[in-house]
């Protein structure tokens, strides 16, 4: 009798189990309707032969990461609406906001994660439906927010293959050369043309496609993480800034906060660099009007023109963004959406001759544009 026992609990707990493994391999999509429409908040100049940097904010979802197809549709229309109004040519440089890489994470997962209203239950439904990739990728996560890096590393190969595939199929669909925002992986690198993942530690790094839909130099590095991902991804400062030649011009990046630091702005100006991509994100509605919350856990921060708390987040932004050097341009823009009760806010900016071009604050999805 207790052997049968044994024998039928053995066989109930194989059926759970191939139930659960069943269960996590299943990924249904619904549909989903999303807002096309984007803005023309700012268009400084006139064209000339020299090209123009154009700064997308897209407004987005967690909805829209469920799948490749949705995410290219948005952004694609985005760019067909700068292309009807004579804003897209080969000279074109367009700069997507920071982190629009690292939402991939999201990506072919259930429905049930798209449609929770808090972050740590988006976690939860991730973790349950990746029982293994999550248990492997715990046991290799750094930082102090282990967990945190175990969700990007679970995926890391996946999100290194979709943002090439995304954002340089983008590049060379409307043949422009595109900053792709920023994605976290561990230890990227590119290697014939092939973006690749490494088993280091996480860094927040930009990449560039050109027109061509192929890489351009390797990818630029965080250098200095912001207090709120210092706790999982690291900073590349033993990756120096890097300047690439663009059909606009020479091309550096500066991801996030480090446009605030005058030594990255002097780095560039040693290599001649002409145009400056700052793509950023800034946590919390209401944010940019809010104080400063500067970069603490930076030492370099002491040496900044501003203290924390002394202005607000627009006014710190727009100051420490400015380039010594009146001949270069560059070019802020900041993501925008709601992931669960993560909301964001900050309104994009240019600077030309050492000029700042601002626009009128919008919540909707906003093109920037800057003629060259």
């Amino acid at each position: 009798m207790r052997k049968l026992l044994a024998s039928a609990l053995a066989l109930v707990m194989i059926a759970a189990l191939c139930g659960y493994g069943f269960w996590t391999q299943q990924r249904p999509e619904g549909h989903y309707l999303s807002d096309l429409r984007i803005e023309l908040a700012l268009n400084h100049g006139v064209p000339g032969e020299h090209g123009n940097l154009l700064g997308v904010e897209p407004l987005l979802y967690p909805g829209d990461y469920q799948n490749l197809q949705r995410l290219h549709r948005k952004l694609a229309a985005y760019l067909e609406q700068a292309r009807a109004q004579g804003l897209v040519n080969p000279r074109t440089v367009v700069v997507l906001p920071e982190h629009i890489g690292t939402w991939l994470w999201a990506r072919g997962e259930k429905s049930e994660l798209y449609q929770v209203t808090q972050s740590r239950e988006a976690q939860q439904w991730l973790e349950l439906s990746n029982p293994l990739r999550y248990g492997l990728a715990v046991l290799g996560a750094d930082g102090d927010d282990w967990r945190a890096d175990a969700h990007l590393r679970m995926k890391a190969e996946q999100m290194a293959a979709d943002y090439q595939q995304l954002f340089g199929g983008l590049a060379k669909e409307f043949g422009v050369t595109l900053v792709a925002g920023s994605i976290v992986l561990p230890e990227p690198y590119v290697k014939q043309g092939v973006l690749h993942t490494g088993r280091g530690p996480l860094f927040n790094s930009s990449v560039v496609f050109a027109g061509d839909g192929s890489l351009l130099g390797q990818p630029q590095r965080q250098q200095y993480p912001d207090s709120e991902m210092r706790r999982y991804v690291h900073d590349g400062r033993q990756h120096p800034l890097q300047v690439v030649q663009t059909p606009a011009g020479r091309l550096g990046i500066l991801v996030g906060s480090d446009s605030w630091y005058p030594e990255n702005h002097q780095q560039l100006t040693e290599q001649a660099v002409q145009l400056i991509a700052n793509p950023a994100f800034l946590s919390g509605k209401g944010s940019w009007q809010a104080p400063w919350r500067g970069n603490r856990h930076q030492d370099a921060s002491a040496g900044l023109a501003l203290q924390r708390g002394e202005v607000s987040e627009q006014a710190a932004w727009q100051r420490l963004t400015e380039v010594a050097g009146t001949d270069i341009s560059s070019m802020s823009v900041f993501m925008r959406g709601q992931f669960w009760e993560q909301g964001s806010d900050g309104q994009g900016f240019a600077r030309q001759s050492g000029a700042l071009l601002a626009a009128p604050p919008s919540p909707s999805a906003r093109l920037l544009n800057v003629w060259l």
